[in-house]
């Protein structure tokens, strides 16, 4: 697992990315579409078109990390939001990483109202 530093937001593409894109494609789709910058330190994450494949981009300080993932059954959830970004937590992107639906996330217990 890759520890993330400490105030590193994690951004979602919304809409389709062309999954062909590499680092030059993706980091000029940050700067144009998103208005970011990807050499923040923070992480941005595509999905392809069929939704069974993520690309996350990070700059890690020694350069520019190119990571992905298949899904081999199932669709990676994603926002219905056709352009922008979107700020996930670190736990909405363990969840979406595992295929998990990181928007409807249920609590197993009931909070206390007492508390």
């Amino acid at each position: 697992m890759i520890e993330l530093p400490k105030g590193t937001r994690i951004w979602i593409a919304a809409g389709v990315t062309d999954m062909r894109r590499g680092f030059d494609g993706l980091s000029a789709q940050v700067q144009h579409i998103l208005q970011k910058e990807p050499l923040s330190g923070h992480v941005f994450v595509f999905r392809g078109r069929r939704g069974d494949i993520l690309k996350l981009i990070w700059a890690d300080g020694d350069g520019l990390c190119l990571f992905a993932k298949r899904l081999e059954r199932g669709r990676f959830i994603w926002t219905k939001a056709e352009s922008g970004a979107l700020s996930l937590t670190r736990a909405q992107l363990s969840m979406l990483l595992e295929g998990i639906d990181w928007r409807r996330v249920e609590r197993t217990w009931e909070p206390d109202p007492a508390a």
